[in-house]
């Protein structure tokens, strides 16, 4: 399961009612919140919470921390949760600021956005949550695409490619219009298909239609006979009856996306862990703490309920330790690239 990461998501604005930053300085505060599940009283036996929890970042994570929201308010109606969608690269801002107590992301922080929160003295918690995989989508009447393999998408997708029609993706393939649909660069899936498909370094075409909201390019290409598009498997699940799927051939033989072939780590390269990055200083409030001890008790079945793959039960035992211990910093080092999830924590 060789996990590679990838990169954030969208401006708009989804908030969940409920109640609701980074460096490397280790927190020595080791209590612990007594079980959220579902939605039980946290922070004391029978005792209800009061207060606001605030997050936002990218819209692949967005879904799980607004299911996990809405969980969390049934046992605690006191504490208000809002969820804001400003994508990856946007909510690492906003956390840096101090401005938020979770933010929600598609990739590892990187070096520059760790830096920046730092110097406002923001430390951080970093809790993978769940995996992901980019979906590579078509419209439901293309009949002959039924996989691409990493090169086409590289010379349909990079900087300075002329490529506007299938005939030029493949010999064999009909004279009709191609319409590129993609996450705006805001966006850290836009970040992490570059990473992957582009290659380091790689600049991406601009001729697209792009946009920060995934169910924008849902429909785009759910209307558009030639499209093709990409964005998190979770919103191709949810649209799967407007869309169909292609298979990615990175030199193995074409693999489709799945639970299984994502949390496996074969669908490559377009598997991603997903995370939350948690504030030290929100962690000090007792609706912060309790929220994300839901949120990390009850991962494992929830993630699946909105369409994501969830992390194996020893690894979420990792991650609720790694919290509890106040555990900070990030293990990937500004860097994308890592080993498995449960070599980089210390799974057993």
């Amino acid at each position: 399961m060789n996990k590679r990461i990838l990169w954030g998501l969208a401006p708009i604005a989804i908030a969940v009612g409920l109640a609701g930053c980074g460096g490397n300085a280790e927190n020595t505060d080791t209590a612990s919140t007594p079980s959220a599940m579902d939605g039980a009283p946290v922070g004391g036996e029978g005792a209800k919470l009061a207060g606001s929890v605030k997050a936002d970042g990218s819209s692949t994570v967005g879904p799980i921390t607004q299911a996990m929201a809405e969980g969390f308010q049934e046992g605690q109606p006191g504490v208000n949760v809002t969820v804001g969608i400003s994508g990856t690269g946007g909510g690492f801002k906003k956390f840096a600021a101090g401005e938020l107590d979770i933010a929600d992301a598609s990739r590892p922080i990187k070096e520059k956005e760790a830096a920046a929160a730092k110097a406002k003295g923001v430390e951080f918690i970093e809790l993978p949550v769940a995996y992901d995989g980019l979906a590579i989508v078509v419209n439901p009447k293309n009949t002959w695409t039924k996989s691409l393999t990493t090169a086409e998408l590289k010379n349909i997708w990079v900087a300075g490619s002329k490529i506007n029609n299938w005939s030029q993706v493949r010999k064999g393939f009909p004279n009709k219009p191609l319409k590129l649909f993609g996450p705006g660069t805001a966006s850290g899936t836009f970040d992490y298909f570059v990473e992957e498909i582009l290659g380091k370094g790689g600049k991406c075409r601009a001729d697209y239609t792009a946009s920060e909201d995934d169910n924008t390019l849902v429909v785009g290409v759910s209307k558009e006979e030639g499209a093709l598009g990409y964005f998190g498997y979770a919103y191709y699940e949810e649209n799967k009856a407007k869309l169909k799927d292609v298979a990615v051939d990175a030199g193995k033989g074409a693999i489709t996306p799945s639970s299984e072939t994502i949390m496996n780590g074969s669908y490559a390269p377009l598997s991603r862990p997903l995370f939350i990055y948690v504030s030290t200083k929100a962690m000090e409030r007792p609706e912060v703490k309790g929220f994300v001890d839901y949120y990390l008790q009850n991962a494992n079945t929830k993630v699946a309920d909105v369409g994501y793959v969830a992390l194996p039960d020893t690894l979420y035992t990792t991650i609720q330790k790694r919290f509890a211990d106040g555990t900070t910093g990030s293990v990937y080092g500004g860097k994308i690239e890592g080993g498995t999830l449960e070599s980089l924590y210390g799974a057993k």
